[in-house]
């Protein structure tokens, strides 16, 4: 198997018809006096989508998008220019816009372009996954977890199965003498279903994804695993536990949280707030508080992107540094925040490799990998005993957060009652409302249990997505809202 660097060299600047000398030259033109640092970055993105509803492939479509990101950097200013397409030319004319942010100062130069090689196998193959299935395949796959979603339950009166696969191919040439390159495959299935009773609709959702190929799956190579089957069978009992959930309390309560995808709540209300542009420019709540006590001695919370075929995984980050597990709160002191180049230089800090863009098409910014919080040593049920009234929530759907205040809110989509410290009945309506700082602080247990979520996380940021990981341990927060819809 060639190397990604070589897969995406060969690739690109192939396509584009740039030799080294041209790329030297082309960053050697941008360092105008007063820009600091300039990258070039180049990219070809294939994705491909199924759908089918009721039965029925309702849709299948693929499309390649291609082009190169010019960045130059002077002092707290960007400059950056795109062009969508691969070619000298469009390259020299997005270098001349980008490069007019410069200011009158001393001219810098650009380094030798050094190779860097990602070690990409060790997170994932550097494949293209649509063709790991043929298109036969992938259609038997979607009929496959209709068929089971339909079979695990009489009440089952819809279902829609999507299957998407992309493959990103990037290099990134940087003033700084970085050179290198990756190819990351993605792949995720989705099973939304309807249930009905007596005339009572609900619905719920599951899914996963990872870095690999549709076999990944496994319903298509018959190797056991058919996590497609789970899915289906998960999105069905998710939505039986609706059909018949009360209304929620309301009031402050003592809040139990399920491992792994309830993660989402500390990304969210935490995650946000440790990365480098915030604390940079003071508009976090952690600004300035490196090795202050910011949670419970419990917590430790770690961005890993190293993890093998996790989505939120890379090999090398989208300036070129190497992906790497750094722990941003230990034993609730706050140790590090997540940085790209431009942040880590302008506060006096290093690169985490946590830079990263939605495409060429969009500039860097700091952002989250693989966030986690660490396992503790508390076993799940007795956490669960040591709570006489509260909820505990398993699974989150939408929320939001104000990155100053901390301030979230968080709308459970399922979650149960406990009562004299065992799990009750399940309830529906319920709001989590409270502000992440204050939560790591009234954390009382960490399970052993750590979990990462399937594999479906997307993280939104300045209008840009890319596929983020989640995950922690069964936990217990002391007391936070939850707005309910129960009666009196």
């Amino acid at each position: 198997m060639k190397n990604a660097i070589d897969i995406a060299s060969d690739t690109l600047l192939g396509r584009a018809g740039i030799d080294a000398g041209q790329l030297q030259a082309a960053l050697g033109g941008l360092m105008a006096p007063g820009v600091d640092y300039a990258d070039l970055y180049f990219q070809i993105l294939r994705n491909e989508s199924w759908l089918l509803e009721d039965g029925v492939v309702r849709s299948a479509g693929a499309s390649t998008s291609q082009g190169i990101g010019v960045r130059a950097l002077a002092g707290e200013q960007t400059g950056f220019a795109y062009a969508d397409e691969l070619a000298f030319p469009a390259l020299a004319q997005a270098s001349k816009v980008a490069a007019a942010i410069a200011r009158d100062g001393k001219t810098a130069s650009a380094n030798a372009l050094s190779r860097r090689d990602s070690g990409a196998a060790t997170r994932y193959a550097p494949i293209d996954p649509a063709g790991t299935l043929d298109a036969d395949a992938k259609v038997a796959l979607l009929h496959h977890a209709d068929k089971i979603a339909r079979d695990a339950d009489d009440r089952v009166v819809r279902v829609t199965v999507s299957l998407a696969g992309s493959s990103d191919t990037m290099l990134v040439a940087a003033s700084d003498g970085t050179l290198a390159g990756d190819v990351r495959p993605l792949v995720r299935v989705n099973v939304s279903v309807q249930v009905e009773e007596n005339g009572v609709r609900e619905s719920a959702s599951a899914g996963g994804g990872a870095r690999m190929g549709y076999d990944y799956f496994g319903a298509a190579t018959g190797d056991g695993a058919d996590r497609v089957a789970g899915y289906a069978r998960e999105a069905v009992r998710r939505a039986l536990v609706r059909l018949h959930a009360e209304a929620a309390p309301a009031g402050s309560l003592p809040v139990v949280l399920g491992a792994g995808w309830p993660g989402v709540l500390l990304h969210e209300a935490v995650g946000h707030g440790l990365e480098g542009d915030f604390n940079r420019r003071g508009s976090s709540n952690y600004s300035n508080r490196i090795g202050e006590k910011v949670a419970s001695d419990l917590c430790t919370i770690v961005d890993d992107g190293t993890l093998d075929g996790r989505r939120g995984s890379l090999a090398i980050d989208d300036e070129g540094s190497l992906a790497a597990c750094n722990t941003l709160i230990e034993n609730g002191r706050l140790v590090g925040y997540m940085q790209d180049k431009h942040n880590a230089r302008l506060m006096g800090m290093a690169p985490t490799g946590n830079a990263r863009r939605e495409s060429y098409a969009h500039t860097i910014m700091p952002r989250m990998t693989n966030t986690y919080m660490r396992a503790g040593h508390s076993v799940p049920e007795d956490i669960i005993a040591s709570v006489d009234h509260g909820i505990y929530a398993v699974n989150f759907s939408g929320g939001s957060v104000d990155i100053t205040s901390g301030n979230f809110v968080f709308s459970a989509d399922e979650a149960y009652r406990i009562e004299n410290g065992k799990v009750g009945a399940p309830i529906k309506g319920a709001t989590l409302i409270g502000n992440g700082p204050q939560v790591l602080e009234r954390i009382s247990m960490v399970g052993n249990d750590l979990a990462l979520d399937e594999g479906i996380g997307v993280c939104g940021k300045n209008g840009q997505s890319v596929p983020v990981g989640v995950g922690q341990p069964t936990l217990k927060v002391d007391a936070i809202t939850v707005g309910g819809t129960q009666q009196g």
